[in-house]
């Protein structure tokens, strides 16, 4: 299964949601649906998540990196992820949703127990050596 997140950051802190159905935060992103390509995939998936107030121009956003991995929802799946990067500023409201709780600002002072695994293992590792966080 191929899955897509991207990467928002403002002030050294990355953008992350919490969805209803899970304890862990997580990636703004999700499955690559048929005949949607990883970009096509990550530009839908960032209007689902983030509401329609929020703002920010597709034509911005560069995959970063992907890598191997079992998904965290079960466990046992195998996904190939893809991690774009939004290289402007994300403007307007975001706005909650059935799907989404709440969305925070995260840095590493926060810890990595609120984390999924993709952010725990391979994105905030990333944006650490990066310097993208604090």
């Amino acid at each position: 299964m191929n899955v897509v997140g991207t990467m928002f950051f403002k002030d050294k802190k990355l953008l992350i949601d919490k969805p209803r159905k899970r304890p862990t935060y997580q990636m703004i992103g999700g499955k690559v649906e048929d005949g949607e390509t990883p970009l096509e995939a990550a530009i839908r998936e960032c209007h689902e998540e983030l509401g329609n107030e929020a703002i920010f121009d597709s034509n911005l956003i560069e995959l970063v990196m992907e890598f191997d991995e079992i998904a965290t929802s079960d466990g046992k799946t195998p996904i190939h992820f893809y991690v774009f990067k939004y290289n402007g500023y994300l403007e307007g409201k975001l706005n909650s949703s059935e799907e989404i709780e709440n969305f925070k600002w995260y840095d590493s002072t926060d810890g990595n127990e609120i984390l999924s695994n993709t952010l725990k293992n391979e994105v905030v590792p990333y944006c650490l050596k990066k310097g993208l966080i604090k």
